[in-house]
């Protein structure tokens, strides 16, 4: 099942989780510390309890980690490493403040697609545009980079997770999104040295 398909059938969960788990795997992009979004992952164990407050609160500690001194995206000044940083905020803005359906599905279209996106922008070998990260989300796969490849298979088993597991799924999910974390802070710390 593409990666398109996953999303029109997920749950309000799964949609949530869906697009947590891009935003925390790009969370590097924004300065931010890799706890900020933990008591967003824990609201989709409690059902979204609190779920606006604690938008509210992580939007605020990334606003403040990346303000003051521009250290969110200062890997370079190209314009990749601009459109990088830009795509992130977008997740980070596009956040709902309530939990429902069709603004989680909403929000987890816009962060699949500026998640690999970014992946494809920070990958020096993927000369793909955004069309073809249309194509690679809709499961024609040809000639995607390495990283965009691991993006992909990281959204999709993220939702397969949350379908089929639930609540349970949300720690694995978790565990998936920081490997994805580790690996795009160490590409923007490669891109950072050569810069």
């Amino acid at each position: 099942m593409s990666l398109v398909e996953l999303i029109a059938q997920a749950d309000e969960r799964g949609l949530a989780a869906s697009g947590l788990a891009c935003l925390d795997r790009c969370v590097p992009l924004l300065g931010g510390d890799e706890e900020v979004l933990r008591p967003l992952w824990a609201g989709l164990v409690d059902d979204g309890v609190d779920w606006g407050e604690r938008v509210v609160k992580a939007r605020g500690e990334l606003a403040a980690a990346a303000s003051p001194s521009g250290s969110a995206g200062s890997s370079g000044s190209s314009g990749e490493d601009g459109e990088v940083v830009l795509l992130a905020r977008r997740m980070l803005d596009a956040v709902p403040g309530e939990r429902s359906v069709d603004g989680l599905r909403e929000w987890a279209e816009v962060c699949s697609v500026a998640a690999l996106r970014i992946h494809q922008l920070l990958d020096p070998l993927d000369k793909g545009d955004a069309e073809s990260v249309g194509a690679c989300r809709e499961g024609r796969t040809e000639g995607v980079g390495h990283l965009v490849s691991a993006e992909l298979r990281r959204q999709v088993v993220v939702l397969e997770l949350l379908a089929e597991r639930g609540a349970v799924g949300v720690r694995q999910a978790l565990s998936v999104s920081t490997e994805g974390r580790r690996v795009l802070r160490a590409v923007v710390s490669r891109r950072a040295r050569r810069g």
